[in-house]
């Protein structure tokens, strides 16, 4: 029962979670955009007491349920690893080996130092989480959008507007490549040896796991009952359980409850290392405080739907095709990361951000240091001053919570004029596209000839006022370089 119950809230996790990287309306992000604030390592960079307080104390009293109900890494490699049991004669495919203690603490020193020295590439690569989101938002969601569209075409044919088409692009080949190494490699490990990646590569993993040893509630062998028959360890996909010597790797065990549903003796039951099962009336009564954890999570995911947001669209305008990315000295970086050092110091390159983001003005970078964060450019749209989606998802803090007024006064770039790709100047006709939408009236049209009032005009920045949207960069129609393009800035500041 209690493995069941296990099953049912981490398939519904699993799949709430991959949601989110492939809806691209936002719209499931205010019903469960909350488990993704959960997850541990983006809420120690966010600094989120309460989150990193709860699953300490949850692997104290329950071991590492973490692992095996919340993270969507977790939860993958158990899929990819019951499909491999299901071939003939696969059931029971595992076996006890040692701990790999050396290779553990090793990744997870580089990890931490990785986090205090800021590289956020390595952090990127090592973190759990993120890495299902890469997998999730390079490999799934164009999978996922290409469905949406065949079902786009077809409702349109049927006069329904139950679909819109949405556009499918690589937003960043080294993106991609990480995402389709790192998922071939945990098939192959799942497939192969379970959990072993969890076990050996994962510093989340070796965090909590330190803290399962002295977990209250465990699986624990019963000696007397054993006959050594060996089936909880070949069934062990954490190769945690040394059936001859009847004891248990707690820093590895998932708490998957697989070995206490294969034993046929009775002789591995999950109980309190303190107090155990005691004898009432002749019958045994034990402890189901496990049991209510886990239900009362499963409750809580289903009463966990709120109001849903309604569903916002693009304003109808129409993509710009074959504009090239103009050299920036400085990367744009959203509103409410504050700056370029708050986004390297807590961005784990989920990718979450760049899935939500309506505009299609996020992507991942392609520069070592900052490798798979998110920066800006405005070649398939533009930073609106009315949206902060990215800001609302961001679980580990690298994008701060931020309001629209908040947004419209925040300078993140400032725009500048190329004089050479201008068309007024270029093509001798009137134009003035950057100024009519730029949404703070930051660009202003003047005489190119000083000396006479009707001479064509030319864009003039006011770099005060301008935000750095990028709406002028996106609707210039000069080609294949915007004739304005936007700089970014180290350090946002408020206007």
């Amino acid at each position: 029962m209690l493995r069941k119950i296990r099953l049912t809230v981490a398939l519904v996790s699993f799949v709430m979670i991959t949601l989110l990287f492939l809806d691209f309306t936002g719209t499931l992000h205010t019903w469960f955009g909350w488990l993704a604030k959960i997850q541990f390592l983006p809420a120690v960079l966010a600094l989120n007491v309460g989150v990193i307080l709860l699953w300490v104390v949850l692997t104290l009293v329950f071991g590492r349920v973490y692992c095996s109900v919340i993270c969507p890494l977790g939860v993958f490699q158990d899929i990819v690893s019951w499909f491999s049991g299901r071939r003939p004669k696969k059931k029971y495919r595992f076996s006890y080996s040692p701990a790999v203690s050396w290779l553990r603490y090793g990744v997870l020193g580089v990890f931490v130092i990785a986090v205090i020295a800021g590289i956020g590439s390595v952090v990127a690569l090592l973190a759990p989480y993120s890495s299902y989101g890469r997998i999730a938002s390079n490999l799934f969601a164009p999978v996922y959008q290409w469905g949406n569209n065949v079902l786009a075409y077809i409702a349109e044919r049927s006069d329904s507007y139950a679909f819109y088409e949405t556009t499918v692009w690589l937003k960043s080949l080294p993106t991609f490549i990480i995402a389709s190494v790192t998922f071939i490699v945990l098939v192959v490990l799942a497939w192969r040896n379970g959990r072993t990646y969890c076990n050996t590569i994962c510093p989340v993993g070796t965090v909590l796991g330190f803290f399962s040893r002295y977990s209250l509630f465990r699986p624990v062998i019963d000696a007397e009952k054993c006959t050594n028959c060996s089936l909880c360890s070949r069934k062990c996909k954490a190769a945690c359980i040394n059936h001859k010597e009847h004891r248990i790797d707690y820093s590895r065990c998932v708490t998957c409850m697989d070995c206490i549903d294969t034993c046929q003796h009775g002789a591995i039951r999950y109980e309190s290392r303190l107090k155990k099962t005691v004898e009432v009336s002749g019958e045994k009564k034990t402890d189901n405080a496990r049991r209510s954890f886990l239900t009362g999570m499963g409750l809580l995911f289903v009463s966990s739907a709120v109001k849903a947001q309604e569903k916002k669209v693009d304003g109808g305008l129409a993509v710009i095709l074959d504009k090239k990315i103009p050299e920036r000295m400085t990367p744009i970086v959203p509103p409410g990361a504050q700056g370029l050092r708050n986004m390297q110091n807590h961005c784990t390159g989920c990718q979450l951000c760049v899935s939500v983001c309506p505009n299609q003005v996020l992507r991942p970078s392609t520069k070592l240091s900052t490798l798979m964060q998110p920066e800006m450019s405005y070649e398939r749209g533009y930073c609106r001053p009315e949206c902060t989606k990215c800001s609302e998802v961001c679980p580990a803090g690298a994008i701060l919570k931020i309001t629209p007024a908040d947004k419209s006064a925040t300078q993140i770039g400032h725009a500048v004029w190329v004089e050479k790709n201008c068309v007024p100047l270029c093509d001798g006709v009137a134009c003035g596209n950057c100024a009519r939408h730029c949404p703070v009236g930051a660009i202003s049209m003047v005489a190119s000839d000083p000396d006479n009032a009707n001479s064509l005009k030319i864009p003039v920045v006011n770099t005060e006022r301008c935000i750095g949207c990028g709406a002028c960069e996106n609707l210039c129609p000069a080609r294949p370089f915007s004739a304005i393009y936007v700089e970014g800035h180290e350090l946002h500041r408020t206007i």
